[in-house]
């Protein structure tokens, strides 16, 4: 038995020598490739829409034993590794380090990015649109508590557009110092996060008091500073603040989701599988039938729309403009020939993005 494990081990050693071996001829593909970018300005040296496609193919290619989602974790790793090679990207996400968010950068982009923590919505969107970061992230809705309206907010005013996007599975754990949950007098979290675990606290912590807070990282801060207090937050959270879990996973709903937006300055080409964003409002959203005639060639030209929102326009009291995800690409010719129309009919109307669908 002995020796056969020794013969095992031989062959797990050399493939790993294979492996190493490939990687280093990836990256060194990676460089040349970066290398030749530098010397086209009309090319970006980093493309979602590639990455998408590459990731896409990884799934396709699996047979297991790994899990897909183990799979895409190693290659989003190899490639972020690689990409970093000529400089890292900028990255910058609704902070602190330790929340959701961050959680998202580092799915979506791996590790080997320089990840910069920002304190609110707005600041993100500034860091990108002045260039001091490449990319950022930013959550958009929760599959329990609904849309982000900051985050909706700022599109109507920014000139950024939406690269991607990221789902994350929320997993909400009960953090602190104390030994017991008997010890817990107070729980700080951010306000979403207390809603989506509203009905397990009030059945394991009865009337203690729920306090919300700037950010699940804010909480745990406060956890780890303060006696008495217990914070909601990640797995990352509890490390980086030396916390302990108290009870772990305590989501109300077990599919507890976010999905977030990466927001870059250029719009993507087709990946082959991708969602469209836009924005649009007509002069008297009050009349009957006015999101009927905005909506009426999408359903002309055979275009799904997966989910629509209101926002006041803050133009005028009982104004309204809509967002709207639709299925495809913008440069689709059937989704392109609806926005065309849809544009003639609107008052206003931007695409906010056309961006791979989340891998």
């Amino acid at each position: 038995m002995s020796s056969d494990i020794g013969e095992i081990r031989q062959r797990i050693d050399a493939i790993d020598e294979q492996i190493q071996g490939l990687i280093d001829d990836r990256a060194r593909l990676a460089r040349e490739v970066g290398a030749n970018k530098q010397a086209s300005a009309a090319v970006d040296f980093y493309r979602p829409e590639r990455e998408a496609e590459v990731l896409r193919q990884v799934v396709a290619r699996n047979r297991g034993p790994l899990k897909d989602e183990e799979m895409l974790r190693l290659f989003r790793e190899i490639m972020s590794a690689c990409l970093a090679q000529q400089e890292p990207l900028k990255i910058a996400f609704l902070g602190p380090e330790g929340t959701f968010t961050h959680a998202a950068v580092t799915r979506h982009f791996g590790h080997s990015v320089r990840a910069l923590p920002m304190p609110d919505i707005e600041d993100v969107f500034h860091e990108v649109e002045s260039g001091s970061a490449d990319f950022g992230v930013v959550p958009i809705e929760n599959s329990t508590e609904g849309t982000v309206h900051h985050t909706l907010d700022m599109f109507m005013s920014s000139p950024l557009k939406i690269c991607g996007e990221v789902e994350l599975a929320i997993r909400h754990h009960l953090l602190g110092r104390m030994r017991s949950l008997d010890d817990v007098r107070r729980i700080c979290a951010h306000g979403q996060a207390l809603a989506q675990c509203r009905a397990t606290l009030d059945e394991i912590l009865p009337g203690v008091e729920k306090i919300a807070v700037s950010s699940n990282a804010e909480g745990a801060r406060r956890a780890r500073d303060e006696s008495g207090t217990a914070a909601i937050a990640s797995e990352v959270a509890a490390h980086i603040y030396g916390l302990e879990t108290l009870t772990a996973e305590i989501e109300d709903s077990p599919d507890n989701t976010t999905r977030f937006h990466v927001v870059g300055r250029t719009l993507l080409a087709p990946s082959g599988r991708d969602k469209t964003t836009i924005l649009m409002s007509i002069a008297d959203t009050e009349s009957p039938g006015a999101l009927h005639r905005l909506l009426e060639p999408l359903a002309r030209y055979g275009v799904s729309m997966t989910r629509i929102e209101s926002r006041p326009s803050r133009q005028r009291k009982w104004h309204y403009v809509f967002f709207a995800d639709l299925d495809g690409h913008a440069a689709d010719p059937n989704l392109a020939a609806a926005l065309e129309e849809l544009g003639r009919t609107a008052s206003l109307f931007k695409v906010l993005g056309a961006y791979p669908c989340s891998v």
